[in-house]
């Protein structure tokens, strides 16, 4: 995630300083590349929570008193020194962030790579378009002057092409703030264009944000109208295949949309593809909330793929 990257960009004056998790061992409460922000009175972002996190943000708050730009980095057994019952280690980077060295903030974009390179006093980061990340380690020799961390910017959200913009379709733009996703929102009606985020479509035109969905794209169908529905899922499946395509609606509604896909010569494997009805198998309840929050986990099932 580069939640993180947003927080910093918005930087205030006030001294601020950054938890990173360097790496994990075992079973820990969050993965290498999760960070938090924390000042004085207050925090942003998490690292997992408990003991873990109450240490960090107690040795975060020492670190202001120290100049702008001074650095630490803390080993933590989870199980012997904080009690905590993941029983795994966590190294973390504590640092007071010097807001004149943020140049590299602009170039920051996912899919792009972090150098951290460790000074006596200070750290310097600049960004790469390429560039092998560097395996960290939770024990052993910490990071050094000297030392160079390539990392991940961050992970490239999945995107997520969302067609309907009624309650179902509000609920999921609703429920995705913060989820690893990044919404094309559309709809054909132009009084949906009052709601934030909605690209109104015309109808004639709607295939082609199909055809233009990234191959590992979300194509998720839940439109006011079946036959737009049909007509999107037709085109999804006559494309390259994207992870996923989903559409809402009942059992009865995918037998009928298959029978039409096949006597518009759409093959069984494309057909396979088709996700229907959308949502974590076994949630229950029709409920726009239920539904967009059992759509958007079988989404996050799709991480790694």
């Amino acid at each position: 995630m580069t939640q993180w990257i947003g927080w910093l960009r918005r930087l205030e004056e006030a001294p601020c300083a950054l938890v990173s998790v360097l790496a994990t061992e075992g079973s820990a409460p969050r993965g290498a590349g999760t960070r938090m922000l924390v000042r004085r009175e207050d925090q942003e972002g998490t690292i997992g929570g408990g003991s873990l996190e109450y240490r960090a943000v107690e040795q975060a708050r020492a670190i202001l008193a120290m100049p702008a730009g001074s650095w630490r980095v803390q080993d933590y057994p989870l199980g012997p020194l904080l009690g905590q019952c993941c029983g795994g280690r966590v190294r973390l980077l504590i640092e007071h962030l010097d807001p004149t060295g943020l140049d590299w903030l602009h170039d920051a974009e996912p899919g792009r790579m972090l150098e951290t390179r460790f000074g006596e006093t200070t750290l310097a980061r600049r960004i790469f378009d390429r560039e092998t990340a560097t395996r960290q380690s939770a024990r052993g020799d910490k990071p050094e002057a000297g030392t160079r961390v390539i990392e991940p910017v961050g992970e490239r959200p999945r995107p997520v092409y969302l067609f309907g913009a009624g309650h179902v379709g509000q609920a999921i733009a609703r429920h995705a703030t913060g989820l690893p996703l990044q919404l094309a929102w559309f709809d054909t009606r132009p009084e949906m264009a009052a709601i934030d985020g909605v690209t109104v479509v015309a109808l004639e035109d709607i295939a082609t944000c199909i055809e233009q969905a990234p191959a590992d794209a979300a194509i998720v169908i839940l439109t006011h109208d079946h036959p737009l529905d049909y007509h999107l899922t037709l085109a999804a499946l006559s494309r390259d295949p994207v992870a996923f395509v989903g559409l809402i609606g009942s059992s009865t509604k995918l037998a009928r949309f298959n029978a039409r896909l096949r006597a518009d010569g759409v093959g069984e494997a494309a057909r396979a593809r088709l996700t229907a009805p959308i949502g974590v198998p076994g949630v229950k309840g029709k409920e726009p909330d239920v539904i967009a929050i059992s759509v958007l986990a079988q989404l996050l099932q799709l991480r790694g793929r």
